[in-house]
C-alpha cells in the first residue's frame, strides 16, 4: 500500500513539474514573441500613395460610418516631397491627367477638392477630334438645350502633383491614418495564431526594417506592377500596344486656347497613333503623343525648336509629311516651314501654334493594357493601375481609378453598417460586380479605338469617316457621348 502512495506522489510530482515546466515554456515563448516583431493591425491598409490611394483612405476618415476604422498607408516615395510640391505659375509639372466633373464632385465631397490650387486647374469646354488620314471630324461642343444641369465643363485639366498634394492635405487634415511613406515593402505574408487572435488569413505587410502590417482588409492601389495583387495570386491579362506616351508642357503663341472664357482640347488620329493637346491655365497646354517607341526616342532627342516644329506639325501636315520628317535627325524646323506653305488647312480647327516647350518636360512610357481576372481576393482588394490599366486616348485612367474608390469606400460602408467582417470575399463581393464589367467595356473601346484609327488605308479608312462624320451629324448621340466623357451618366432623350 505504501509502495502505491509513493508512486502516485511520484506521478503528482512528475505531472506537476511537467505543468510548470510548460507554462514557464509558454512564458518564454510569449517573453521571445513580445520582444521580436509584432505585426500592428489594422482594419484597413492601403499599399500606394497615389491618387487612388490617397482618395480611398480621404473617403473613408471622411465618412462618419467608417471614420472609426483603423487605417494605414504604406507609400515607398518620401510624401514631405508632395507636401511641399511647389512651382512658379508659369512652370507645370509633364504628368497631367483629365477629371471628369464626376471625379471632382466626388474630391469635393470628400473634401480634398478645396485643398488643391485651383489657379493650376484648367476646365475645358469643347473637344475637337479628327482622323488625320480623311480630315473627317466630330466637334464636342455643347449645343442649345444639350449641356448638363451641372454645367458645361467636359473635365478639368490638372497636374497629378497638384491632386496628390491637395490629397495629403484633406488626408493630414481629418488624421487618424498611420502613414509609413518612404517605406520598402519586402514582403507580404500571412499571419500567426496568437493568444489573442487567429491572424493565419490575415494578410502581413513586412516593410524594411522590420515593421509589420496585419490587414484585416489590404488594398493595393501600388500600379501596374502591383505586389499585392501578386501576393493574392491574381493573374493581370492584356498586352503591350508596341507604343509609347510622349508628353510635354508646351508655351502657346498670344493668350492661347479657343477665345475668352472657351478652351478647346483638340485630338488628331494618326496612324502610328493619336496626338492630343489640351489646355492648361493661361497660354500653356500638356501634350499626349502616342506614337512608335523609335518616333518618340527622336523627338525626345530633338532640339526645343525642332521638337516644336513636330508638334506643329502633327496638327496641320499629312501622315506623309509628317512621316518623313520622324527620318530626319535634326532640321524640322526649316522643314516644317517649307511644308506647311505648301499645306492648306483651317486655322481655326487645330490648336494656337506652338511656340515654346518647357526644359525638362519632354519624356516617354511604354502604353499597355492590363486588366486583372478580378479585383478581389479574400481580405485583399485592387483599385486603380493595380487592377487596370488603359491605353491614355480618352484620358480616362485616372478617373476610373476614383470610381473604383468610390466603389469600393461604398461598399466598406454597407460592410461597416450591417456588421459584416469588411475583408471577406462576401462583403467585397459588391465591389467587383459594379466595377469589374464598366472598366472592362471602357478598356474595350479604347483597344477597338486605337486599333481602328491604327489603320492608315483600306476599306476601314472611309468607313470610319463616314461615322464620325454621322455622330457629328446626330446632336442627341453627340450630347451622350459627350455627357459619357464628362462622366455625368446623363440619359439624353
Amino acid at each position: 500500500m505504501d509502495a502505491v502512495i509513493r508512486t502516485r506522489s511520484r506521478a503528482a510530482y512528475i505531472c506537476r513539474s511537467c505543468t510548470r515546466r510548460f507554462r514557464f515554456q509558454r512564458q518564454l515563448r510569449r517573453t521571445y514573441a513580445s520582444a521580436a516583431a509584432q505585426p500592428d493591425i489594422y482594419d484597413v491598409v492601403c499599399v500606394g500613395g497615389g491618387p487612388a490611394g490617397l482618395s480611398l483612405l480621404t473617403a473613408l476618415r471622411a465618412n462618419p460610418v467608417t471614420a472609426h476604422l483603423r487605417v494605414a498607408l504604406v507609400e515607398a516615395q518620401d510624401l514631405a516631397k508632395v507636401r511641399s510640391w511647389k512651382l512658379p505659375p508659369d512652370r507645370f509639372s509633364n504628368r497631367c491627367s483629365s477629371l471628369t466633373p464626376s471625379s471632382a464632385l466626388f474630391l469635393d465631397q470628400i473634401g480634398a477638392w478645396r485643398h488643391l490650387e485651383r489657379d493650376r486647374v484648367q476646365a475645358y469646354h469643347e473637344m475637337q477630334v479628327w482622323d488625320g488620314v480623311t480630315g473627317a471630324r466630330i466637334e464636342f461642343d455643347w449645343a442649345p438645350g444639350a449641356a448638363p444641369p451641372a454645367g458645361t465643363t467636359i473635365a478639368y485639366m490638372n497636374e497629378n502633383l497638384n491632386l496628390t498634394s491637395g490629397l495629403l492635405k484633406r488626408l493630414e487634415e481629418l488624421g487618424g491614418v498611420s502613414v509609413f511613406d518612404n517605406a520598402r515593402v519586402e514582403r507580404i505574408t500571412y499571419g500567426e495564431e496568437t493568444d489573442e487572435m487567429d491572424l493565419r488569413e490575415w494578410p502581413v505587410v513586412h516593410l524594411a526594417g522590420g515593421k509589420q502590417l496585419s490587414a484585416r482588409l489590404l488594398v493595393g492601389a501600388d500600379g501596374a506592377n502591383s505586389p499585392v495583387r501578386s501576393f493574392a495570386g491574381i493573374e493581370a491579362r492584356g498586352w503591350d500596344y508596341n507604343r509609347h506616351g510622349v508628353v510635354a508642357t508646351l508655351e502657346m503663341e498670344g493668350d492661347g486656347w479657343g477665345g475668352e472664357g472657351t478652351k478647346i482640347a483638340y485630338q488628331r488620329f494618326l496612324p502610328t497613333g493619336p496626338v492630343a493637346m489640351l489646355p492648361l491655365p493661361g497660354n500653356y497646354s500638356t501634350l499626349v503623343w502616342s506614337t512608335t517607341p523609335s518616333n518618340a526616342s527622336l523627338l525626345k532627342s530633338l532640339s526645343a525648336r525642332d521638337f516644336v516644329a513636330m508638334v506643329n506639325a502633327a496638327f496641320r501636315l499629312s501622315p506623309t509629311d509628317l512621316q518623313y520628317m520622324h527620318t530626319q535627325e535634326s532640321g524640322q524646323a526649316e522643314e516644317y516651314s517649307w511644308r506647311l506653305e505648301h499645306t492648306p488647312f483651317d486655322s481655326r480647327a487645330v490648336p494656337q501654334t506652338v511656340i515654346g516647350v518647357q526644359d525638362g518636360t519632354v519624356a516617354s512610357f511604354p502604353l499597355k493594357l492590363r486588366h486583372a481576372d478580378t479585383y478581389i481576393a479574400e481580405r485583399v482588394a485592387l483599385v486603380g493601375d493595380a487592377a487596370h490599366t488603359i491605353h491614355p486616348l480618352a484620358g480616362q485612367g485616372l478617373n476610373q481609378g476614383q470610381g473604383d474608390v468610390q466603389s469600393l469606400v461604398k461598399t466598406i460602408e454597407d460592410a461597416v453598417s450591417h456588421g459584416k467582417d469588411i475583408g471577406v470575399t462576401m462583403s467585397l463581393e459588391p465591389y467587383v460586380a459594379e466595377r469589374y464589367a464598366a472598366n472592362h467595356v471602357l478598356l474595350g473601346v479604347c483597344d477597338k479605338l486605337h486599333k481602328l484609327y491604327s489603320v492608315g488605308s483600306g476599306p476601314l479608312v472611309p468607313l470610319r469617316s463616314v461615322g464620325l462624320a454621322a455622330v457629328n451629324a446626330l446632336g442627341p448621340l453627340k450630347a451622350f457621348l459627350m455627357n459619357q466623357a464628362a462622366g455625368n451618366g446623363i440619359k439624353v432623350f
